[in-house]
């Protein structure tokens, strides 16, 4: 993962409630000079709609996913492309979930679920693969950190944040999110269509403990992505 020259851009993925906020914070700290770039949760919660009264999508989203699951799917997607278009303002940006995740982990999900009906579906494809082709060289992730745990130990921490909009979130669709996950970072499904990511290295970091609350689980997690920064081609990588 070593690069000289530009900033590197690291993408942080995995599944709802894994511990990506918590991970951010740690790396905030082990590495002050790294740029952190957390998901706009605010920004969903309270739309800004012009002269209109804004809403929070988020929740409409988990209430009603078969009328909101495009809408939410296209402003975030929308919004992660702007950030990641945004210029590094150090030797490393790391970014909370991607405009990949948003395609082949969220939108894919929703699809198959029934939420996002077939030309729903296409049309969010068109426009994903139209823009993401046209600014790839600008947004791809050099590397992907994917935090990994398994969906039960998820909905467990999901349920202690408590965050209004998500007490209705099921292990189920937990599961289908790590499966999804999974077919993509590990497996490197033959759907991916962008060739710079399916040659990005994935550095899988265990997250199942308690690592909020663990010192020793923190500063090994810490010293995996250090290493793997240094190393030019780290053998902790698993490369498409």
């Amino acid at each position: 993962m070593g690069r000289s020259g530009a900033a590197l851009r690291l993408a942080l993925e995995g599944n709802i409630a894994v511990g990506k906020s918590t991970f951010l914070r740690l790396l905030g700290r082990a590495f002050p000079a790294w740029q952190r770039a957390a998901e706009p949760v605010a920004r969903w919660r309270e739309v800004v709609a012009g002269a209109a009264q804004g809403g929070n999508l988020l929740q409409r989203l988990y209430r009603d996913p078969a009328r909101w699951a495009f809408t939410f799917q296209t402003f975030s997607c929308l919004g992660r492309l702007q950030a990641q278009l945004e210029r590094p303002e150090g030797p490393v940006r790391v970014s909370e979930r991607s405009v990949y995740s948003d395609r082949y982990v969220f939108a894919k999900s929703l699809f198959e679920g029934g939420q996002l009906d077939a030309l729903e579906w296409a049309i969010y494809q068109e426009w994903h693969t139209f823009l993401v082709g046209q600014l790839g060289a600008h947004t791809a992730p050099h590397a992907f950190l994917y935090l990994r745990a398994s969906p039960q130990r998820c909905l467990e921490r999901l349920r202690c944040r408590a965050r209004p909009e998500e007490r209705d979130v099921t292990l189920r669709y937990l599961q289908q999110l790590h499966e999804q996950h999974e077919r993509w970072l590990l497996e490197r499904s033959a759907e991916v269509h962008f060739a710079e990511v399916r040659r990005s290295p994935v550095l899988v970091l265990d997250v199942e403990g308690d690592f909020e609350h663990d010192a020793a689980a923190q500063d090994a997690l810490m010293a995996r992505v250090g290493t793997a920064h240094a190393e030019p081609q780290p053998s902790a990588f698993i490369r498409g």
